[in-house]
């Protein structure tokens, strides 16, 4: 923040429950409490330093297309604003460029609504250039429909993408068409980025290692999860959308599988449609795995929309998590937050359940054995089992056997020769031939 006062902000939360349907195309029929949404919308806004003076529940029972709000609750606001010296208000809730323009007017302060305050949540997290790429496209193609004036006051070096801050005013057309040149050049340069990561993805399969995705709802504990199963260094913060980047980690289970475990960004509810496709290269990691851990914050009051809210923005990405057939398996996480009787309940219940769901706690280590055992179990599912004669000179195929399958057996038979019996997966079997090849020997049929 370069030392300068933290902007003084309201956070508003409006309460449209009364209507059958949101209006800006939101699924969530908003199953979160207000309470949950009031707590969550201060998390965001604190995620990026704002001053969180105070927030508030605001009826909204007939939506104005002006303001959204009723003229009396805006003037009411209005003296709030003006009282509390506040320099932001936050509205919870997709604002119009009109009722954005007019409640700026009538608060004199910066209005932000809950897409714009997510981007610049987004613009602040992301390390790479890739990251930095799709949250600049994502911020670009919201900017363009609202070419409103900015507020001089706030202009301050702050990060991000400068979403409560500017210039003041705009020439409009010049500005929409340097957006969208700027957007052009930026689909371009993700082009690169989805070429190259398909070239790496074609390198695993050659490989070819098992790729398994984690996902979850924002702050559920998927990055630690991930670095207490690979042990690697994610920032893994109490903190909504901590990892932006995706990171990946080769990984040995018990078996003798090698997979490579991803972690992607959190999920949200009301997630924008616009950050979906931003980020739809780095989503091509859960897209194209194996298998995806749905990491829930079973001890979340709102943990059952947290569900609804994830599996809305898989099914965006064409995965279905409630079909027979899904390769999404759900990890129960934070069970040390649970008193003992809840976790005996739950530990009951899970395997009866029908997404026959793993319990851990990625902070202490509980359960992260039974989870990998999961893990084993579910990707070995289409393995082969075969007997494999290893002559004694073969020491290079009898290592690699011992490094990439599960060795169930070896015997020594009379010639001096190790049988193996091993469990192989179909996508191994092909190096498996080469191997057995370079030995002077065929593939078992």
């Amino acid at each position: 923040m370069g030392g300068s006062a933290r902007t003084r902000a309201l956070v508003i939360v409006p309460d449209l429950r009364r209507r059958a349907h949101t209006g800006n195309g939101s699924r969530s029929g908003f199953a979160h409490s207000l309470d949950d949404r009031l707590a969550e919308a201060r998390g965001l806004a604190q995620a990026i330093d704002l001053d969180v003076c105070e927030s508030i529940i605001v009826p909204v029972p007939a939506p104005r297309p002006s303001t959204l709000f009723g003229s009396g609750k805006v003037r009411e606001i209005a003296e709030q604003i003006a009282d509390g010296k506040i320099e932001l208000a936050i509205v919870d809730h997709a604002v119009t460029p009109v009722q954005q323009r007019n409640l700026e007017r009538e608060w004199n302060c910066k209005v932000l609504d809950r897409t714009g305050l997510i981007l610049e949540i987004f613009g602040r997290r992301a390390q790479t250039r890739e990251g930095s790429l799709q949250v600049e496209l994502a911020h670009l193609t919201y900017q363009r429909s609202r070419l409103v004036r900015s507020w001089t006051h706030l202009e301050r070096q702050r990060g991000g993408y400068g979403f409560l801050g500017g210039p003041g005013e705009t020439q409009i057309e010049t500005d929409r068409r340097l957006i969208q040149e700027r957007i052009e050049k930026i689909r371009e340069e993700l082009d690169i980025v989805v070429k190259t990561r398909t070239l790496h993805r074609a390198g695993r399969q050659r490989v070819p290692y098992p790729v398994v995705a984690i996902v979850g709802y924002t702050n559920a504990g998927k990055s630690t999860l991930f670095n207490r199963i690979t042990g690697a260094g994610v920032l893994a913060e109490d903190q909504v959308f901590a990892t932006l980047d995706p990171t990946m980690r080769e990984v040995r289970l018990r078996s003798g599988q090698r997979i490579i475990m991803s972690d992607t960004v959190g999920f949200i509810s009301d997630l924008p449609t616009m950050l979906v496709a931003a980020f739809r290269a780095t989503l091509e990691e859960v897209v194209e795995a194996d298998l995806i851990l749905h990491v829930r914050d079973i001890s979340h009051p709102e943990h059952e929309a947290q569900r609804t809210d994830v599996e809305h923005v898989l099914q965006d990405l064409g995965i279905d998590a409630e079909s027979a057939d899904t390769n999404v398996m759900e990890v129960w996480n934070k069970i040390d937050r649970l008193p003992a009787q809840e976790r005996e309940e739950l530990a009951n219940m899970a395997p009866r359940a029908a997404r026959r769901p793993v319990l851990v706690s990625a902070l202490t280590g509980q359960g992260i054995g039974a989870l990998l055992e999961a893990i084993d179990s579910r990707l070995a599912e289409n393995n082969r089992t075969l007997t494999i004669e290893v002559p004694a000179e073969a020491g290079a195929l009898m290592h690699w056997l011992h490094g990439n399958t599960e060795v169930l057996d070896r015997q020594t038979n009379d010639a001096g020769a190790t049988v193996y019996r091993i469990r192989i997966g179909e996508a191994l079997r092909g190096r498996l031939a080469g191997q057995l090849k370079r030995a002077g020997l065929a593939l078992p049929l």
